[in-house]
């Protein structure tokens, strides 16, 4: 793991410290390597010609279809077994690409240059690969750690502003699950994140990477701890399910997904009305979430039963018990989850 502004320059120097390799080939969208390739490939030591394999990056493209043309084109371009995957791009192009490398000849070396804040402080740490199903988000994948991932947060002055505000939902999901301090910090300094100063960004960026490498080194496959990084995402992934992932970037799902899992956990009596006004007020700054079409609750709920962490088609919440603690609970009363769902899109209550 590298993490820090200019690290991109420091690239080649560090795939050659993973020792020899046969080839590499760029995984990457057209629009991303646009903008970064000519940089990246030349700082790895590829110059122009770089082996590249471009896709769509939107969630309609993260399908077992596009890993199969992925894995036919590093086929084509001779990949073998000593040769390494680059994913440069955000979530959906490290998810792809990651399962990619897993899968290719049952594995080859895998590195991440991720370029939005969503995969720089989520997705690209951890080992999480994986594609959706008309059925569900990440329904079929595996668990695959990258050899090496390289975060210069310099990459995100190109991201668009939907895209960036997108990835804070997800740093608040780090601040209520873990993090108090970096809470607080969100709270008074969220226009300064706004703007991308340095001094936030530089500061938030590192701390959200530190606490999930915490999370998932005691729990590298999900079968305890690690569910604590779903906060917000049995909703989220529910909702991008049920517009097809075309309405909701995933940043801005899961931050829907944070204040219904708010909402909730005040309901049952697990979070104080005060905290969980909080919560919902510190989504609100970080910009206007797009509105939520009509669902109804058993539509709602038929969704969520399809989550990865549903147990037996028995709901279970990853839900805060104050900021900075969550806990799993299971056997929510259904008339408290449709109450909770059925004015969701509606502004919390002014207390």
């Amino acid at each position: 793991m590298e993490c820090e502004r200019g690290a991109l320059r420091l690239s080649g120097e560090l795939l050659r410290e993973l020792g020899a390799t046969t080839g590499v080939a760029f995984l990457s969208s057209p629009r991303v390597w646009k903008l970064w390739g000519s940089a990246i490939a030349r700082g790895m030591g590829a110059g122009r010609g770089a082996r590249t394999v471009l896709f769509a990056d939107g969630e309609a493209a993260k399908t077992i279809s596009t890993v199969e043309k992925i894995c036919r084109r590093l086929a084509a371009i001779g990949l073998d077994r000593r040769g390494t995957i680059v994913a440069v791009g955000g979530g959906v192009v490290g998810d792809v690409a990651g399962f990619a490398a897993a899968t290719y000849l049952r594995g080859v070396r895998l590195v991440q240059i991720p370029t939005t804040l969503v995969a720089q402080v989520d997705s690209a740490i951890g080992g999480k690969t994986g594609v959706n199903l008309p059925e569900g988000k990440n329904l079929v994948g595996a668990f695959y750690q990258p050899a090496l991932v390289v975060v210069d947060p310099g990459l995100l002055r190109t991201l668009p502003a939907r895209q960036f505000h997108s990835g804070i939902y997800e740093v608040v999901k780090y601040a209520v699950l873990a993090d108090r301090h970096l809470f607080e910090f969100l709270e008074n300094r969220m226009e300064e994140l706004l703007r991308q100063e340095s001094s936030a960004l530089d500061w938030i960026v590192p701390r959200c990477i530190a606490l999930k490498a915490q999370i998932v080194s005691r729990d590298e496959r999900e079968s305890g701890p690690r569910e604590a990084l779903n906060l917000g995402h049995t909703f989220g992934h529910a909702l991008e399910s049920l517009t097809r992932y075309r309405r909701f970037l995933h940043g801005e799902a899961v931050g829907w997904g944070l204040i219904a899992a708010a909402r909730l956990a005040e309901a049952i009596n697990w979070l104080t009305a005060v905290d969980a006004a909080r919560i919902e007020a510190l989504i609100c700054s970080a910009g206007a979430l797009r509105p939520i079409p009509r669902i109804s609750p058993p539509k709602w709920i038929a969704a969520m039963r399809g989550d990865k962490k549903a147990r037996g088609g028995r709901l279970r919440f990853i839900l805060p018990r104050q900021i900075g603690e969550v806990r799993c609970a299971e056997n929510v009363p259904e008339r408290v989850l449709k109450s909770i769902l059925s004015g969701l899109d509606r502004p919390r209550r002014a207390n």
